[in-house]
C-alpha cells in the first residue's frame, strides 16, 4: 500500500474503502481507535463497525455516486464492554488501487479536548503575565508596610500594643510568601533525563509524610525516560495530589500509560506519557471548573488557588498539558507529556 504510506504518520484515523464499502486499508491511528489490528479491519464491511450508521451510509453513498466529499457528525462506534464512542467522519472520493473512498475519523471528544487546550494555553499566558505584574506591584509597598510596622513597634511603650504590630508583620510576611510563589514559575526549566516513576515515588513519600495517606500505584514499566526538569515535575504532581488530599480524598492512585500518535498543544507526537492522578474525593465544584487552572481560584476555603495554576505552568514548560474530568467520588487529573 505504498500510495498510503504517509497516512501512518497521521494522528487521525484513516481507512480506505472499495466500491462495496469494504475496508482495504487502515492506518495505525485507525488501529488505535478501533483497538484492533489492521488485519482484523481489512476485508470487513466498514458500516458494520457502527451502531447508528444512517447518516454515514448516506454520506458514503453520495460520495460514491456524485464524487463530492461529505462529512457526517455524531457517528456512534459501539465498543464491546465500553461506552460508545461518538466520532466525526469526513469522506473523500479517491481513485487508486481499486479503492474509491477515504474516510477520516476523529473522536468528538478529541476535537473538544484540542479546543480546550487552545483556550487553556491562551488563558494561562495572559494570567501569568497579569499575576507577575501584580506581584511585582505588591511586593514593593509590602516591604515598606512591614518596615514601618517594625519601626512603630520599637516606639510603643505598652507591650500589649505590640500585638497589633505583630499581626501586621506576620500578615505582610504571609503575603510576601504568596508573591514569591506567584513569581517562582518564571525560572527556566533545567532539563535532564528523568524517570517519571522516580518522580512519582518522590511525590508518594512526600504525601505520606504530610498526610499519612498511601497512594496506590498502577505503573507501565515500559515507559522510557523523558527529558525534563525533575523538580518542576515533582512540584506539578505534588500540587495535584495535595489538592486531592485537601479536598477530602481517601484514596489516590497514580497511573502511567504510553500513548501513540497523539496531538498535544497543537503538536503531533509519535509517543507521549499519560500520567493520571485519580482520587475519590467530592469532585471539582461545578462553578469553578472552567477556571480551575486560573491563579487565585480555589474550591476550598482558605486556599490560595495557586497549586493547580503552577502545575499547569510547569507542565506547559515541558510542551505538555494538564486536563481533568470530575464527578463526585471520582476525579482524574491527566498530565500529557511528549516523550519524543
Amino acid at each position: 500500500m505504498s500510495a498510503f504510506a504517509g497516512l501512518d504518520l497521521l494522528a487521525t484515523a484513516v481507512v480506505a474503502l472499495d466500491d462495496e464499502l469494504v475496508v482495504r486499508y487502515a492506518n495505525q491511528a485507525a488501529e488505535n481507535l478501533f483497538a484492533t489490528g489492521a488485519k482484523s479491519l481489512i476485508g470487513h464491511g466498514f458500516l458494520a463497525l457502527f451502531a447508528e450508521r444512517t447518516d454515514l451510509e448516506r454520506a458514503l453513498d453520495e460520495a460514491r455516486v456524485s464524487h463530492w466529499d461529505y462529512s457526517a457528525q455524531n457517528v456512534t462506534y459501539s465498543r464491546p464492554g465500553r461506552d460508545p464512542l461518538t466520532l466525526s467522519c469526513v469522506v473523500t472520493r479517491i481513485e487508486t488501487q481499486g479503492m474509491v473512498l477515504l474516510a477520516e475519523l476523529r473522536p468528538i471528544d478529541e476535537q473538544l479536548r484540542q479546543a480546550r487546550e487552545e483556550r487553556l494555553v491562551s488563558g494561562q499566558q495572559s494570567n501569568r503575565e497579569l499575576i507577575r505584574n501584580l506581584a511585582h506591584e505588591i511586593k514593593n509597598p509590602l516591604g515598606g508596610l512591614r518596615g514601618s510596622a517594625q519601626l512603630l513597634e520599637r516606639e510603643l511603650e505598652k507591650p500589649e500594643l505590640r500585638e497589633y504590630t505583630q499581626v501586621i508583620i506576620k500578615e505582610a510576611d504571609r503575603l510576601q510568601g504568596l508573591m514569591d510563589r506567584m513569581l517562582t514559575p518564571h525560572r527556566a526549566p533545567r532539563p535532564e533525563a528523568v524517570s517519571i516513576h522516580e518522580v512519582l515515588e518522590r511525590v508518594r513519600s512526600l504525601v505520606r509524610a504530610e498526610s499519612g495517606l498511601e497512594i496506590q500505584r498502577d505503573y507501565d514499566p515500559s515507559i522510557p525516560e523523558l527529558v525534563g526538569d525533575r523538580e518542576q515535575l515533582i512540584q506539578a504532581t505534588l500540587n495535584i495530589a495535595r489538592n486531592a488530599v485537601q479536598a477530602g480524598a481517601r484514596t489516590i492512585t497514580f497511573r502511567t500509560r504510553s500513548l501513540r500518535q497523539i496531538t498535544v498543544m497543537k503538536q503531533r507526537h509519535k509517543l507521549a506519557l499519560e500520567l493520571q492522578v485519580v482520587d475519590d474525593g467530592p469532585g471539582v465544584p461545578e462553578e469553578i471548573r472552567e477556571r480551575i487552572f486560573n491563579p487565585l481560584v480555589s474550591g476550598r476555603e482558605g486556599g490560595t488557588g495557586l497549586g493547580l495554576s503552577l502545575a499547569q505552568t510547569f507542565v506547559q514548560y515541558h510542551q505538555g498539558v494538564v486536563e481533568f474530568e470530575s464527578r463526585p467520588g471520582r476525579t482524574i487529573f491527566r498530565i500529557l507529556l511528549p516523550l519524543t
